[in-house]
């Protein structure tokens, strides 16, 4: 339940006094490994596109990078009306980056706009029915049921110009899938702390400080300038020789050196993501396998097989360097849920996946497709190497093809790879989030919005159906652990590991690592 809240104090906290301008003014150069594939902020749900879409575009609510309780953005407090119509206050004051005055009527649009069915954030438009404007400066959200989530689903839910998105044709989200742009793509404009200066795809991206914001910079950043460098080499020779200040995704193989480089340091958290295979359940047979006339993946003993030919702690140790928590289900050990119990891995063993695939009929393995990205997670390609290894053991030949992810996200969301890495963090810090995009029946809106292998089970739709009506906290979270459980025990998908992340930078750059892994430009000092 969602109870009044008068969040003055937290607003407060996030206008903390303006270092001054000026001499203390700072360009901020950083990269990783990816880019975003769009400035259309509805989209597509990745968080390489979420994180950066923060800087431009705000959200009614936030999470504080340093406690990650919920704060209040564009929305300064809320109320239940009724158990399904709760009332959000707007900031009042607030401007575009044109000068433009933010309202309720943009509120309004931004969040129907993310329901469209060109949009790929309906995980989190899930359980609104309908959105109301109040007056000027108040809206009320609308519910199906009782939703004790809902303010930690508007983190992700951004607040884009109704005026501008008129003006220049993005009156709806660009469909990922297809290859119609509109003019919310490549341009920017929002409330947000900075301003999109300019975009080369895959090159460069420039943002300064947008003069129109109503916050005030615990950071003294006032330019940002980020290069998505694809090769780990050129990135940390960049880093090394002060070209950059700060890399998101240093190599695990150059910790060591970067630990003992005097100008660097390296800061480390736990990541809210998991690392995981998702299969094809859904097809009768699968596209360039030797098996004709059936899908193995869709015995369950099959699935297993794979599972148990994995060595993930060879993975961790050898090829992650320690940069992994391997686990035996879907969400880290953060997020609502989660149990030690649905943590348990299957054992290793490669005897028992060779018996279980000679037991499902395949005593001498299959051909099958095995999709990676190969810029997007720690070391992805290189474990999907070393997986490829593992499962010829067992006699399964997969056929490995990796892409950079702004081609691998719409390639598997179109049904295209046997097998495929995902990895999935869960910014709602609630198994809901996870369970409903990966493990649900696909059927619209966010049930399945991610479930590209089209894993169907009746008994956890039921679980999760049920989680998603429930309003006591308590039986709440153990109808999602049931529902975990279902998905551990049917082999839904394959889990691997939790990320560990390092972030490596210059000495004198200050900054706060948040478990989602993203860079809060409002927070980062340089001396």
């Amino acid at each position: 339940m969602i109870h009044k809240k008068n969040l003055l104090a937290a607003s407060v906290a996030l206008a903390i006094a303006a270092l001054p301008m000026g001499a203390q003014a700072k360009t901020f150069k950083w990269s990783s490994q990816g880019d975003v594939t769009s400035w259309d902020i509805h989209m597509q749900n990745n968080n390489t596109n979420n994180a950066m879409h923060a800087m431009v575009y705000e959200s009614l609510t936030y999470y504080n990078s340093r406690t990650f309780e919920i704060d209040p953005v564009l929305a300064t407090s809320w109320e239940e009306i009724t158990p399904t119509q709760v009332r959000f206050k707007l900031r009042e004051g607030v401007k575009f980056s044109d000068g433009s005055e933010f309202t309720a009527d943009d509120a309004v649009f931004s969040i129907e706009r993310a329901m469209k069915p060109t949009s790929n954030l309906a995980v989190f438009t899930n359980g609104i029915e309908r959105v109301e404007k109040v007056d000027p400066h108040t809206i009320d959200i609308h519910l199906k049921a009782p939703n004790p989530i809902l303010t930690r689903q508007l983190t992700e839910l951004r607040i884009m110009s109704k005026a501008w998105a008129e003006k220049n044709n993005s009156l709806e989200p660009k469909d990922m899938k297809g290859t119609e742009e509109n003019f919310a793509h490549r341009n920017a404009m929002g409330t947000g702390p900075y301003t999109l200066e300019s975009w080369q795809p895959d090159t460069r991206m420039v943002f300064k400080r947008n003069p129109h914001w109503w916050g005030k910079m615990e950071g003294n950043v006032t330019e940002v300038i980020y290069q998505p460098i694809g090769s780990a080499a050129t990135r940390m020779a960049a880093l090394l020789s002060g070209e950059l200040d700060f890399v998101l995704d240093p190599t695990p193989q150059d910790l060591p050196r970067l630990r003992k480089t005097p100008s660097l340091k390296v800061v480390d958290g736990v990541e809210y993501r998991t690392i995981f295979f998702g299969m094809d359940q859904h097809r009768d047979e699968l596209p360039g396998s030797n098996i004709k006339g059936k899908n193995p993946l869709k015995d369950q003993k099959v699935r297993q097989a794979l599972y148990q030919a994995i060595d993930v702690n060879a993975i961790t140790k050898n090829t992650m360097r320690g940069l992994g928590q391997p686990t035996g289900t879907l969400i880290a050990p953060m997020v609502n849920g989660w149990t030690k119990e649905l943590d348990q891995r299957l054992p290793y063993s490669v005897e028992e996946a060779k018996k279980l695939l000679a037991e499902a009929g395949y005593p001498n393995g299959f051909e099958v497709d095995f999709a990676c990205p190969n810029n997007r997670y720690i070391s992805d390609e290189a474990i999907c190497q070393a997986v490829t290894a593992m499962w010829a053991r067992i006699g399964v030949k997969a056929k490995l093809r990796t892409q950079p992810v702004a081609t691998y996200m719409p390639m598997i969301q179109r049904h295209e790879a046997s097998i495929y890495m995902l990895g999935w963090g869960v910014p709602t810090f609630d198994a809901m989030y996870t369970l409903q995009s990966l493990v649900r029946t696909r059927t619209e809106g966010a049930d399945g919005n991610y479930n590209v292998g089209r894993y169907s089970n009746a008994e956890a739709d039921k679980l999760i159906d049920a989680a998603k009506q429930e309003s006591d906290q308590d039986k709440r979270t153990e109808l999602l652990r049931q529902a975990l459980k279902v998905s551990n025990d049917t082999i839904s998908h394959l889990p691997l590991h939790n990320q560990v992340i390092p972030w490596a930078m210059k000495k004198n750059v200050n900054v706060v690592h948040r478990a989602d892994n993203r860079l809060d430009m409002r927070l980062v000092v340089i001396d």
